[in-house]
């Protein structure tokens, strides 16, 4: 009964659905661009994490920061913070009357109402779930196994490559995941600082707005079709790593 009921939204989205109604919705002209939009911004965001992301989730999981008590609460106040109040702070960071915002104007770019913006704002909103899962995943590796490596003669560089990483893998899939789903569904943040060019997330939103629930519903679908499957393959991949274990 607790999964019926956890699951009640999306059963409601399908009970309310007709494959007529989706495929009029999404054969109209333009009516997958916004998802077009979203998988390349999420992807580069995704991008983002990965290489900024997994080497800070590295150190913090291995205490090589200086006051790393204090990046984590700030990786919380992150995670905590409502994606409006994000994406307000973000306009006071990053848009035009900012030093940032006059920095990339300078290349002619903008962080506000423009596809860098939504990338900002995914990455922002998105960060937080990515970097404290990859830190999870670091800190339930083994540290003996890494430090006979080393005794082995493996280099630093050699454990993290041969050991730490294969042993993280399935929970920095699970991390990598989370931070997918976060990205490609964020709309606090993106409503604020990029409203335009619109991702599936605002095309649910403005569809709602101007014709109304049944017409939104087709665009829900979709959102939920390419932001699910990479979570449940990684959970699946993750649950079966931890059982060979």
């Amino acid at each position: 009964m607790v999964w019926v009921a956890l699951l009640g939204p999306v059963i409601a989205l399908l009970v309310h659905l007709s494959p007529t109604a989706v495929g009029r919705s999404l054969s109209a002209p333009g009516a997958l661009e916004p998802l077009a939009v979203s998988l390349e911004a999420s992807a580069l965001a995704l991008a983002v994490l990965v290489v900024i992301g997994t080497p800070l989730a590295y150190l913090l999981a291995h205490h090589r920061l200086p006051g790393t008590r204090w990046w984590e609460a700030g990786l919380l106040v992150s995670l905590l913070m409502p994606p409006l109040v994000i994406g307000l702070l973000l306009v006071f960071m990053v848009g035009p009357a900012t030093p940032i915002g006059a920095l990339l104007a300078r290349v002619h770019l903008s962080a506000t109402n423009t596809f860098l913006a939504l990338v900002v704002a995914e990455v922002y909103e998105a960060a937080p779930y990515y970097v404290l899962g990859a830190q999870a995943a670091f800190a339930s590796v083994d540290r003996g196994l890494e430090e006979q490596a080393g005794l082995l003669g493996d280099r630093p560089r050699q454990v993290i490559r041969r050991v730490t990483l294969p042993l993280a893998a399935p929970g920095l899939a699970t991390a990598l995941a989370t931070g997918w789903a976060r990205a490609i569904g964020a709309f606090g943040a993106v409503i604020i600082i990029a409203y335009h060019p619109y991702g599936l997330p605002m095309q649910i939103w403005t569809t709602l707005d101007e014709t109304g629930l049944a017409s939104a519903l087709p665009f829900a679908l979709l959102l939920l079709v390419v932001a699910l499957p990479l979570p449940l393959l990684a959970y699946g991949w993750s649950a079966r790593a931890r059982a060979r274990h």
